[in-house]
């Protein structure tokens, strides 16, 4: 049967559950890229103003169908618009979430595979690391391993429960990713010849700017605050009836975006104060992924002195950046399970994971469907995930529910020209940005 719905116990436990949840590898390897990539400060003033103009109303917006209907994110949309289709919304955010892990989880693997080859001093003898990466991508069976043992992590969290799980969890794991994070690009900083790397990062450069700069920062930012997944809405379901939404939306972004640039901070610098040839590591940045992570960067960490504790500390913080990530998702499909089927929340997860594991075995021994549920999930399922749930709040709910849920009951004194212009916002301006993404991500 499924449990009583718990809550989370404190503000501090909401903040940092909502951002690990948005706080991912994705803010490592494509934030700093797609800076690269759009004329340094330029893209990064473009990307704040897309996280408060749409990334900041559409988080609120899971948030409130989360604790108006007090259940997953499927039985949300069922509870709040019974006898309609838009409880394929609900379905289609869990389903979102469990075809991410399918390949997010073999990625987390190799954050784990790197961390320990750091650890224990065979990243520092790597002579050629680009050949050490195909390595690992050509043994289908240690990334099936690592993935299964990351699998394994995440789902003890989630069998600890909300409070005891996902709460006590994301309040060690955030201070942790931010003390990691300051210590690392206090290092990089520090790197003589840093300077040309943060030039590069923080002052506008129009040679830069591409035509699609304006899509390439809303895309990253609705990508980067975990909408359209179903996270936000699960989470929304755990708040108590005293929390801002709208404060807490702030404080997630702030954090999520802190995240991005802190990492922008570690990687720039570091990367022009070793490499030798200034040209070959702005492409190289440029292009961002897997590569970035694990040929470029430990190639340059080799060159520090203490290469083995830096490169060590840094896959350390990519592990517990997907860590906190991939727990949101698995709460996603569990709770999901657990509510609509009445099962326990130990056979949900163990479910669950026997599911994202079958899922990750066939993204090791298949690249070709990696590479379909990357697309999918990018290209198609969070673009329109996060579409949907825009209109539905926008358009269908009831204004006085939404102003209820906005206002806490009237506690909360916004007024009425703050309502009138979030309506507007996720009316008009939210789907016609998002499908703008949408047709970009399938013609570009």
């Amino acid at each position: 049967m499924s449990e009583k719905r718990v809550k989370f116990a404190t503000k501090l436990g909401i903040v940092a559950a909502a951002a690990g949840s948005a706080v991912g590898l994705g803010n490592i390897w494509r934030f700093p890229s797609q800076t690269a990539d759009g004329g340094g400060a330029i893209f990064i003033f473009v990307y704040v103003g897309c996280i408060l103009f749409f990334g900041i109303p559409l988080m609120v917006s899971e948030f409130v169908v989360g604790r108006a209907a007090q259940a997953n994110t499927a039985g949300a949309f069922h509870k709040l618009s019974p006898g309609t289709q838009w409880k394929w919304v609900g379905r289609l955010g869990v389903l979102t979430g469990f075809v991410i892990m399918g390949f997010y989880m073999v990625v987390c693997g190799w954050t784990l595979d790197y961390f320990f080859q750091s650890l224990s001093g065979n990243l520092h003898r790597v002579s050629d690391f680009t050949t050490n990466f195909n390595t690992l991508l050509s043994n289908p069976l240690r990334q099936i391993l690592w993935m299964i043992l990351f699998t394994g992590m995440t789902a003890f969290f989630i069998l600890s429960g909300v409070k005891k799980g996902i709460e006590q969890s994301s309040k060690f794991l955030m201070p942790l990713l931010f003390l990691l994070l300051f210590i690392l690009a206090i290092r990089s900083v520090l790197l003589e010849g840093s300077s040309q790397g943060l030039n590069f990062l923080f002052k506008p450069s129009m040679e830069h700017v591409k035509p699609t700069l304006f899509l390439d920062a809303m895309g990253q930012a609705f990508f980067s605050l975990s909408i359209g997944m179903g996270c936000m809405i699960t989470y929304g379901s755990y708040f108590n009836s005293d929390i801002n939404f709208t404060k807490t939306a702030v404080q997630v972004s702030l954090l999520d975006s802190m995240v991005a640039i802190l990492a922008g901070v570690i990687i720039f610098p570091s990367a022009f104060a070793l490499s030798t040839n200034a040209g070959t590591i702005v492409d190289e940045l440029v292009a961002g992924g897997p590569g970035l992570l694990f040929i470029t960067l430990p190639e340059l960490f080799n060159q520090m002195p203490l290469s083995i504790v830096w490169a060590t500390l840094f896959f350390c913080l990519l592990s517990v950046a997907a860590l906190t990530s991939t727990i949101s998702l698995m709460e996603v499909v569990t709770v999901y399970l657990n509510e609509e089927y009445r099962l326990s929340r130990r056979r949900s997860t163990l479910l669950t994971s026997f599911g994202v594991i079958i899922l990750g075995v066939i993204s090791s021994l298949s690249p070709p469907f990696f590479n379909m549920l990357d697309v999918a999930s990018a290209k198609f399922m969070l673009p329109l995930g996060g579409l949907f749930i825009s209109l539905f709040v926008g358009w269908y709910l009831d204004r006085k529910l939404v102003s209820a849920q906005l206002t806490n009951e009237g506690t909360l004194n916004y007024g009425v020209a703050f309502l009138k212009v979030y309506i507007f916002v996720l009316r008009y301006v939210a789907p016609a940005a998002i499908l703008a993404i949408f047709i970009y991500g399938l013609v570009g």
